[in-house]
């Protein structure tokens, strides 16, 4: 797998032993190309790597960061995110745009959950 990432786009960390690589498009939902392609991977920290994973938040392709309304924002404040979510965490290049346009539609919870 190529290295495209070099740190956690919202928090900047750079240690490789405190990042996650995270796929854009599932594994579940990727062919084994996709699987091993560096554009369907974000360097995240456990914690984005979370809500990342789970559809909490999103990227656009400009980089500003897209949160859920369902995500729980008393959580966020307490994992010291809130801040670092509102940031623009810089433009991603045309593969992982492909990745993340998936990763929109298909895991980014978007409307509230019924209860």
């Amino acid at each position: 797998m190529q290295r495209v990432e070099t740190r956690c786009r919202v928090t900047g960390v750079d240690r490789v032993e405190h990042l996650r690589a995270s796929h854009c498009k599932p594994w579940r939902d990727a062919d084994n190309a996709e699987r091993l392609d560096g554009e369907n991977g974000l360097l995240l920290t456990p914690d984005v790597d979370h809500l990342f994973d789970r559809g909490f938040i999103s990227f656009e392709d400009s980089g500003t960061v897209l949160v859920s309304p369902v995500v729980h924002r008393e959580s966020l404040q307490r994992m010291g995110l809130e801040d670092a979510l509102q940031r623009n965490v810089g433009g991603f290049s045309q593969g992982q745009r492909a990745y993340l346009a998936f990763h929109r539609d298909s895991v980014f919870l978007q409307s509230r959950l019924r209860r």
